[in-house]
């Protein structure tokens, strides 16, 4: 641990912070996989951070290309797309506007 004087707002506060190595940081930071859907199911579209859904600009049974916008997430006040990850049908939305999510949550399934 190491100390450190910080001055907010002419307050002077002294706090301490720890050191951590590379490969601590590098594992904490290295995002987890996605986990693939079983042969046959379709690709399995998974939220990348807790949020709410603002928009769903598709429904099950359209067509989509890869790269295609798909819904739109809004965490911590930014507006995230959600991108088709491949060209396909989908098959399932597991979600609705204004719906809250969690990390990892299924949005929707591309078969």
């Amino acid at each position: 641990m190491r100390k450190f004087s910080v001055n907010v707002n002419g307050t002077r506060y002294e706090v301490e912070v720890e050191e951590l190595d590379a490969n601590a940081v590098a594992a904490a930071a290295k995002p987890e996989p996605l986990k693939a859907a079983p042969a046959g199911a379709g690709t399995e579209v998974r939220s990348p951070m807790p949020g709410n859904i603002l928009q769903v600009n598709v429904k099950p049974g359209d067509a989509v290309k890869e790269g295609q916008q798909l819904m739109i997430l809004e965490a911590m006040k930014m507006e995230n797309e959600i991108l088709a990850p491949c060209a396909g049908r989908v098959a399932a939305i597991g979600v609705a506007k204004g719906s809250s999510v969690e990390s990892g949550a299924l949005l929707c399934t591309i078969a």
